[in-house]
């Protein structure tokens, strides 16, 4: 369970990184557009090629529909209590939709590793894809006058529950022997999919205009060659 609570903390901790290297370096917002583009290429990827492959090993296609619901459900009922706390926000939004995205994405990791199947391929990929999803609205925040020690605190805390969630997903895939992740895939795939609809994709566009799109292709194409 240690082993597990660790390599969800590592998969996840390039979030802190990317909270806190935009206090080193100044991106400009069309560089900031452009990653969020790459950054929302990479998870529809990721939501096609892994997520809903591994909720088809276990799931009809009717069950993956429901779960895709409650997926959306939890993230619209997430950001909107965001949006009365903090205010209208596309980067709130996107972090919103990194935290729905870590803690199944880890509570399957968990899972996995019961069965052997998690491999440092896939700890790396989901590293590396995390740094495009967060540095965009890391960047937002700094400009919008968060200090440094909040967004440690935000991301730091995002990072220890996805350690939590991968041990918890652990010990429960160890006592319990069938369980597998395939209803916490469609959940988190649905709520990217409103994470994106909502948040990121706007955001892209918004800062990085028209070559938004063309770095959402390539965000595309690198995760489905890395699947």
């Amino acid at each position: 369970m240690i082993e597990a609570l660790l390599v969800g903390v590592a998969a996840q901790s390039s979030l802190l990184l990317a909270g806190l290297v935009v206090y080193r370096f100044t991106l400009a917002d069309r560089a900031v557009g452009q990653l969020a583009g790459l950054g929302a290429g990479a998870l529809i990827a990721a939501a096609a090629f892994q997520l809903v492959p591994e909720a088809q090993a276990s799931l009809g296609n009717r069950e993956i529909g429901i779960w895709l619901l409650v997926g959306g459900f939890v993230y619209v009922i997430a950001d909107t209590l965001v949006e009365r706390r903090f205010g209208s926000s596309g980067a709130m939004g996107i972090v919103v939709g990194n935290i729905v995205d870590a803690l199944p994405e880890s509570l399957i990791f968990g899972i996995q590793m019961v069965a052997g199947l998690v491999s440092p391929a896939l700890a790396v990929s989901v590293w590396v894809s995390n740094i495009p999803q967060a540095l965009p609205p890391a960047a937002d925040m700094r400009t919008s006058g968060w200090p440094a020690r909040k967004q440690l605190l935000l991301w730091g805390s995002v990072v220890v529950a996805a350690g939590a969630a991968s041990a918890i997903g652990y010990g429960v895939a160890d006592a319990v022997g069938s369980v597998n992740g395939a209803r916490l895939a469609a959940l988190t795939t649905g709520a990217l999919i409103a994470m994106l609809t909502t948040s990121m994709i706007p955001f892209a566009y918004e800062k990085g205009r028209i070559a938004a799109g063309i770095w959402a292709v390539v965000g595309f194409g690198l995760t489905l060659a890395a699947s």
